[in-house]
């Protein structure tokens, strides 16, 4: 006689998930995106338009009759108004358009080229600041006016307050010239692997592992100190099960507010982090593309940027709901 009583609870408990999913409101805030897209590719483009220089202006000075064929063959001879309107509407139906500066690719072929990078580097980056920046934060709280306290909190202001192209070239010269222990840049043959993305990924995660642990310090303290906290503790629930069922939960709701954002942030890659360690990421072809007036190129940039903030706080505020039941759409 087989027993099916854990797959059925199982089946059960991802129904009553599926029918609380509010996707009404999922559906509402795609909805909101699309003009806010609107607006920031609106604002990006007549920016971008309004700087000085052109695509060829980097360039050694050509006659004009030849800039003018270069502009009629990319569309910058016609009207700006009609520009914008062209290039929304190839937006829409997925095009970027090509690359002003790199001939014979599009602009998504050279998001696809580094975007790997750049998730790599950011979901790492993320990962271990979440997990090691929590359990500091989680450390403090437990231990206030401590001396861990009062380490984990020295450390983390000493995190925020060193930008990363500061700490990047330290990290580089200690450990990879000084100790030779992992590669200061590039990637071997194109090949992403430990030695080489060890750094970057260090680089980048000390930052968000002191936000996040000032975050959940406070968060904790505050939650430690709240009614439903001591009345768990009077029903003689152990302090283990009252720090990861009870309070860990709830303390890590301000933390799902920044996660948004900061990975969107981390996943389309750093520009300070990429340019040091000389990696093919998002944020390289960000920079280079501004600097020549590549107009295209930065317009996709931002736009996947602009797309993986609205996902990223969309999935935090419905995350908002598996961790607080009270909270409604």
């Amino acid at each position: 006689m087989q027993n099916n009583s854990a797959p059925s609870s199982s089946s059960n408990a991802l129904s009553r998930l599926a029918s609380r999913f509010p996707t009404g409101y999922a559906l509402r805030r795609l909805l909101i995106a699309i003009p806010t897209m609107l607006a920031v590719i609106t604002m990006a483009f007549f920016m971008m338009r309004a700087a000085p220089g052109n695509p060829y202006s980097t360039d050694r000075k050509l006659p004009p009759e030849v800039e003018a064929n270069m502009k009629a063959s990319l569309g910058l001879d016609k009207p700006l108004v009609q520009q914008y309107a062209e290039y929304v509407g190839k937006v829409a139906r997925g095009d970027f358009g090509p690359s002003m500066r790199n001939k014979d690719k599009t602009v998504i072929e050279l998001i696809g080229e580094g975007l790997p990078v750049s998730l790599t580097i950011g979901a790492a980056s993320m990962g271990i600041a979440l997990f090691i920046g929590s359990l500091l934060g989680v450390l403090a709280a437990i231990r206030q006016n401590s001396f861990a306290d009062y380490s984990v909190m020295g450390l983390a202001m000493f995190g925020i307050s060193i930008p990363t192209f500061v700490t990047g070239p330290i990290l580089s010269l200690v450990f990879g010239v000084y100790l030779t222990l992992f590669a200061v840049g590039g990637l071997d043959m194109g090949r992403m692997n430990f030695n080489n993305m060890f750094l970057p990924i260090v680089t980048l995660a000390l930052p968000q592992i002191a936000i996040i642990s000032r975050l959940m310090r406070a968060s904790m303290i505050e939650v430690l100190r709240s009614n439903y906290i001591r009345t768990a503790r009077a029903k003689g629930l152990s302090e283990r099960s009252v720090l990861l069922r009870h309070a860990a939960p709830a303390a890590a709701l301000p933390l799902v507010s920044y996660i948004g954002p900061a990975t969107a942030g981390l996943l389309t890659g750093s520009v300070v982090i990429e340019r040091v360690f000389s990696l093919p990421g998002v944020g390289k072809y960000f920079v280079d593309g501004a600097l020549n007036r590549d107009y295209t190129l930065v317009l996709g940039v931002i736009i996947l940027y602009a797309g993986l903030i609205v996902i990223f706080n969309l999935l935090a505020d419905l995350l908002y709901g598996v961790l607080d039941p009270r909270v409604k759409y």
